[in-house]
C-alpha cells in the first residue's frame, strides 16, 4: 500500500444538524485541496449519510481510514473497528485527531477571532466520554493550549466526564477572572457546540471546523498509519 494509491475515509460520528454536516463536508473538501488528485471520501458512523459501513465496500484498492473523533472512546475502540471488520477488514485505520500540536493552533486562533482577553479564564469545551482514555486525551489537548496560551486552561465535559462544564463554570465564576472563555473542542456545530454555547460564558469559540491545521493533522494521522502499515513496531504516539 502506498500514498498514492489509497484512498482516504473520513469516519465522522454524525449528527442531527444540517449545519454540522455541512461544516463537514467543507472540511472534507478542505482535505482534498490540500492533496490534489487523493480521493478523499466522508462517512459516517451513524446518523448521516452515507454511512462508514456502505462507503468501505464501494472503494477500490487499498483504503485507509482516519477517524474525525478528537479523543479516544467507544467509537475509536469498538464501533469503528467493528464496522471495518466486516465490512472492509483490509483497511488501516489511522489513529483519532487529539491531542496535537496543529489542533491546539487551530484553537488559539479560533479563541484569537472570538475576541479572546488577557484576563479571560478559559475552558476547553468538549462532549466527554465514558471512557477514562478519552477523558485524558481532552486533558491533555487542555494543557497543550495552556502552554499555547500560557494560562491555566481547564478541561471540562457536556456530557459524561469530571468537571462538567456546569461544575467548571460555577468554580470559574468564583475566581478574580473577568469572564470565562470556552475554546470549542468539537469539529463541527450540533448538539454539544448547542451545550456550549448555551453555558453562560463571556465568549465561546467556533467549531475547528474546515480549518487548514485540522486538514494538515488529518493527512499527517494518513500517513502515520501507511508508515505503521509497514512498521507494524511503532507506537501511535511517536507518529
Amino acid at each position: 500500500m502506498t500514498e498514492r494509491t489509497a484512498t482516504l475515509v473520513l469516519a465522522a460520528h454524525g449528527t442531527r444538524s444540517a449545519a454540522g454536516e455541512s461544516t463537514l463536508s467543507a472540511l472534507a473538501e478542505t482535505v482534498r485541496r490540500a492533496r490534489p488528485g487523493h480521493r478523499v471520501e466522508l462517512s459516517y458512523l451513524e446518523i448521516s449519510s452515507p454511512l462508514l459501513s456502505d462507503v468501505l465496500p464501494a472503494v477500490r484498492g487499498p483504503v485507509v481510514v482516519v477517524p474525525l473523533l478528537l479523543a479516544g472512546g467507544y467509537h475509536a475502540h469498538i464501533d469503528l473497528p467493528e464496522v471495518i471488520a466486516s465490512r472492509r477488514p483490509d483497511a488501516v485505520i489511522a489513529g483519532w485527531l487529539g491531542p496535537h500540536r496543529l489542533l491546539t493552533s487551530a484553537l488559539t486562533r479560533k479563541l484569537a477571532r472570538a475576541g479572546l482577553r488577557g484576563t479571560d479564564a478559559v475552558l476547553l469545551g468538549a462532549a466527554g466520554s465514558s471512557d477514562p482514555s478519552a477523558l485524558a486525551d481532552v486533558r491533555a489537548a487542555a494543557h497543550r493550549l495552556a502552554v499555547r496560551l500560557a494560562r491555566p486552561v481547564t478541561a471540562a465535559f457536556a456530557s459524561a466526564g469530571s468537571p462538567s462544564l456546569e461544575e467548571a463554570m460555577e468554580r470559574l465564576g468564583s475566581t478574580p477572572a473577568a469572564r470565562v472563555a470556552i475554546a470549542s473542542y468539537v469539529l463541527a456545530p450540533g448538539h454539544f457546540h448547542d451545550r456550549l454555547a448555551a453555558a453562560g460564558a463571556g465568549l465561546v469559540s467556533d467549531p475547528l471546523g474546515p480549518d487548514p491545521d485540522v486538514a494538515a493533522l488529518i493527512w499527517h494521522r494518513y500517513d502515520a498509519a501507511l508508515v505503521a502499515r509497514h512498521s507494524p513496531g511503532l507506537h501511535r504516539a511517536s507518529l
